[in-house]
């Protein structure tokens, strides 16, 4: 037996309603249906793949953290950059190989890093970190 793919990460949202719209809004995730549980859950898809948010007010793990490959990098950080400066904070990182990563917190705490491919297709004017 061998593991194929991933098909699903599950996060622990605070306010389920406000976490789904942050990601409807900024990823363009789809709500699907989703099952009857003990706690309220929501789904969203994410290309062929499942993101949960599941209610939960805990804190967020500090490393744990989802990454998501995106297509549009301006957009992505400016999304990012627009809802930072309330609590949730970014950090843009270069990779050696020429990858970029974006980190930042989602509205629940949750670590979130977003990942292009190189970093050469990108104006480093827009980037001033």
């Amino acid at each position: 037996m061998h593991a194929l793919r991933i098909n699903h990460v599950s996060i622990a949202a605070k306010d389920l309603e406000k976490s789904a719209q942050f990601y409807e809004e900024v990823f363009s995730m789809e709500r699907i249906p989703t099952p009857t549980f003990d706690l309220p859950v929501v789904w969203l898809r994410v290309g062929d793949m499942q993101l949960h948010l599941f209610l939960d007010d805990g804190p967020a793990p500090a490393r744990h953290h989802l990454g998501i490959t995106i297509d549009d990098f301006d957009a992505a950080y400016e999304a990012v950059k627009a809802r930072a400066p309330a609590t949730w904070g970014y950090q843009l990182v270069e990779l050696p190989s020429r990858q970029v990563q974006l980190y930042f917190r989602d509205p629940s705490d949750n670590l979130i890093e977003l990942n292009w491919p190189d970093a050469d297709t990108l104006h480093r004017s827009r980037y001033p970190e």
